[in-house]
């Protein structure tokens, strides 16, 4: 996990869980769901917990939506969001259940999980918006705000993507490697904390971590 030093006093404790069991249960479930396709190295590590040296905002990027509306995510300022780049055949596509418990959980304390869907990583979300939005809705019960495909990898990332990557702080910026990379963002818009795909919805730093920027 990679944490912004405005909150990473709250983490302390969270911190210093390992995620060695994780990463294994990870890597088999992903194993099994698809096939030849395996999550790189770099996916499984925590992170780096060096101090981030910059922050920018991510809501002054338009989106489209998972129906083609397009949607400012400066609506989503005073929220703490979750941007999540998700998948349907991918051995973290269960994470989806886990990401809607979380929206339930604190979606009333002023928090959102954003489901961006990506074919990027081992061409795991081929699907339509129309297809995509049944199968997460059918399957996993989601009623977090979902969005069109974007484009991560590449020369030409999706303009969210490219701030996410590349103009965001120090340990928080660098390439996504795989499905259900997890950026928290602040009220402000700022990226404060990243998590890799085996760090699962549940996870208690992830959940502290979120709790850490709600009001209380």
């Amino acid at each position: 996990m990679t944490v912004s030093p405005v909150f990473s006093a709250l983490l302390a404790v969270g911190a210093l869980l390992s995620a060695g069991c994780l990463q294994q249960t990870a890597q088999a479930q992903n194993a099994e769901a698809a096939g030849s396709a395996s999550v790189p190295s770099e996916t499984a590590q925590p992170g780096s917990t060096e101090p981030p040296t910059q922050e920018t905002a991510v809501i002054d990027h338009d989106v489209i939506a998972i129906d083609g509306q397009t949607v400012s995510l400066s609506s989503y300022r005073g929220q703490v969001m979750l941007i999540v780049n998700t998948a349907s055949e991918c051995g973290f596509t269960p994470q989806l259940g886990g990401l809607q418990e979380l929206h339930q959980r604190f979606s009333e304390r002023g928090f959102s999980v954003l489901g961006f869907p990506c074919n990027d990583f081992g061409g795991q979300e081929p699907g339509t918006r129309e297809e995509i939005q049944t199968f997460c809705n059918s399957q996993f019960g989601v009623s977090f705000p979902l969005f069109d495909k974007v484009t991560i990898t590449g020369g030409s990332p999706s303009p969210l993507y490219e701030t996410l990557q590349n103009q965001t702080s120090d340990g928080i910026s660098g390439a996504v490697r795989w499905n259900f990379t997890k950026f928290l963002v602040d009220t402000e818009g700022r990226v404060v904390a990243r998590f890799e795909p085996n760090v699962t919805p549940d996870s208690p730093e992830l959940v502290a971590a979120i709790e850490a920027l709600l009001p209380r």
